[in-house]
């Protein structure tokens, strides 16, 4: 064991050797021999050496510095001036996390909804097409002639003679999606409605005046002012499933003047007073049990009186008997893919008022009433989109209170109809549906011949341009008639309509109409004739104005029962 010196001598070489890989290091690369001390401000380091905390380069002035040769911090822009306090925080709002659509690639979806990079096609693949309508291309430059030279100037701006909208309004604020043009209303002039709960409520009322030159449609003619009220209601729900809809609509025709009795002394073949009112309305619902089944169902009111000239108006009465028709159809839907089933059982109830004579005596009509049960179904099948052909078949009973009628004949009777057509829609140009079948009915009494006769029904509309529309109407009818050894009424009746649009406010419509009365045991036979023209001035949504001339002739092979009539009438409706 050594002695003291001599330890010490071995520890100092031993520390000599540890150190000389560190000395190599510093000869190879000076500038990591170089200290790096903290700043007090404890955020950057500074090169050069120690440098105390009271003597530190930051503390200095920049004179001081640069006598040392170091660096300026205060010219350095990635340092804060330490003359100058940090600005403060306070009212300012944190932001916490990522901001939106971070992560939003060139492609995809961006809840900002910002333009995008033109995308890329592959090769062969079709490139969309450019917009079309105003705005959509950019405008042609101008070439004004300057000094003999043409010059091409820029395009107009885009808000050049605009105003300008609010930021919010014209869809510029960073973040907000592009508002969508509004949806063309097909009727301006249309009634908007109120909602009540889940039913769009709409309704009107017309007030109209003019005057009749034959109201009674009598022989000799005998005419009258008269005026109109007529009331409208509709309520329609608005659910996903299942549906709602009622349509109501009600008149009163009165008359300034009643009718004179004849010079003779005979009754007349109408009333005195010849004021009526009408009743038309509906509540028709749907149930929809599954996607292809449904249940429907229909609830249906009738007040009318004869028609003016008929055979069935009795002599000498004071005013028009009502009658009322009552009923209810119960039925089904159900889809087998493109084939469609629909049935329904229907019951129908008429009652007739008593007629009250200018004597001031009653007389019962008992012998007209009657309740008609029956039944009705229908297959259809969908040819291609628009094209839906159909077959139909309807029976009914008809039972009368009093087996047999004023004249001693039994009214009871069975009937129905047979009919085949087709619903069509083509470029939604011509829409509407078109059948033919036969109609026929036979009585309980044996001296009535059987009721029967090609049935007809049509309902078409053809819009030739946007601001013309025809229509066609046509519809068949077995009616019942109080004419002794008569079966019935064959009705038919055609409508021909035209709408134009003068301006979206101007409406003109003309309509013609023509229709055939066969009196089946019987030999008489009447045709109907009717030519009017309406003018509609739509002032706005809640008031139209309307002026009617319509023409009407009734030609009978019966001497003295052929009539004719002008009316002219003016009337305002009111709508919401």
């Amino acid at each position: 064991m050594g002695s003291g010196p001599a330890r010490g001598r071995n520890r100092r070489g031993s520390s000599f050797r540890a150190l000389l890989p560190c000395l190599a290091l510093t000869a190879l690369f000076p500038a990591l021999a170089e200290a790096q001390t903290l700043t007090p401000d404890m955020l950057r380091p500074v090169r050069g050496g120690f440098v105390s905390p009271d003597d530190s380069p930051l503390r200095r002035t920049a004179p001081d510095r640069a006598g040392e040769g170091l660096p300026d911090p205060s010219a350095d822009p990635r340092l804060p001036n330490a003359d100058k306090p940090a600005p403060s925080r306070i009212g300012q709002i944190p932001k916490y996390g990522l901001p939106a659509a971070n992560g939003a690639s060139d492609s995809g979806y961006d809840s900002l909804n910002r333009k995008r990079q033109k995308s890329k096609y592959y090769p062969g693949q079709a490139k969309p097409k450019p917009p079309v309508g105003p705005g959509s291309q950019p405008p042609p430059l101008v070439a004004p002639v300057v000094s003999g030279r043409v010059r091409i100037a820029p395009p107009p701006s885009d808000k050049a003679n605009k105003t300008p909208l609010p930021p919010a309004m014209a869809g510029t604020v960073a973040g907000q999606p592009v508002r969508k043009r509004l949806k063309v209303d097909d009727d301006p002039f249309g009634a908007v409605g109120d909602y009540a709960g889940s039913f769009l409520l709409k309704g009107a009322v017309e007030l109209s005046a003019g005057y009749d030159t034959n109201p009674g449609r009598l022989g000799v003619p005998q005419g009258s002012p008269f005026y109109v009220i007529a009331p409208e209601f509709l309520a329609v729900s608005d659910w996903e499933r299942h549906a709602v809809v009622a349509d109501l609509r009600g008149s009163f025709t009165g008359y300034g003047n009643n009718l004179m009795p004849n010079a003779d002394g005979t009754p007349l073949s109408a009333p005195i007073d010849i004021s009526r009112p009408a009743f038309n309305g509906h509540i028709d619902g749907r149930l929809d049990v599954s996607r292809d089944t449904r249940l429907t169902a229909q609830g249906r009111l009738l007040v009318a009186t004869d028609n003016p000239g008929s055979p069935n108006v009795q002599a000498g009465l004071e005013r028009y008997p009502l009658y009322s028709t009552v009923g209810a159809t119960f039925g089904f839907d159900q889809n087998f893919n493109r084939l469609q089933v629909s049935g329904g059982a229907t019951v129908d109830r008429t009652d007739y008022q008593w007629s009250k004579l200018t004597d001031g005596t009653k007389t019962s009509n008992d012998d007209r009433n009657f309740t008609q049960y029956g039944g009705i179904g229908r297959v259809s099948y969908e040819v291609m989109p628009g094209l839906k052909p159909f077959g139909e078949v309807q029976g009914d009973s008809r039972v009368h209170d009093l087996y047999l009628d004023r004249n001693g004949y039994a009214r009871n009777s069975n009937g129905g109809y047979v009919k085949a057509g087709t619903s069509f829609e083509f470029s939604r140009l011509l829409t509407g549906e078109i059948a033919v079948g036969w109609a026929e009915r036979t009585y309980v009494d044996a001296r009535l011949p059987k009721l029967q006769g090609l049935l007809t029904t049509a309902s078409l509309v053809w819009t030739a341009t946007p601001l013309t529309t025809a229509k066609y109407f046509s519809d068949t009818q077995l009616v019942e008639t109080t004419l002794p050894g008569t079966a019935g009424i064959l009705v038919r009746t055609h409508t021909f309509e035209v709408d134009h649009d003068f301006r979206r406010w101007l409406t003109g419509i003309g309509k013609f109409s023509y229709g055939t009365l066969d009196y089946q045991g019987n030999i008489r036979k009447d045709q109907t004739y009717s030519v009017s023209g309406d003018l509609i001035y739509k002032m706005n949504r809640n008031i139209w104005v309307k002026g009617t001339l319509r023409r009407d002739w009734l030609e009978s092979n019966v001497p003295g029962a052929s009539t004719n009539s002008t009316v002219v009438m003016l009337g305002v409706r009111v709508q919401n």
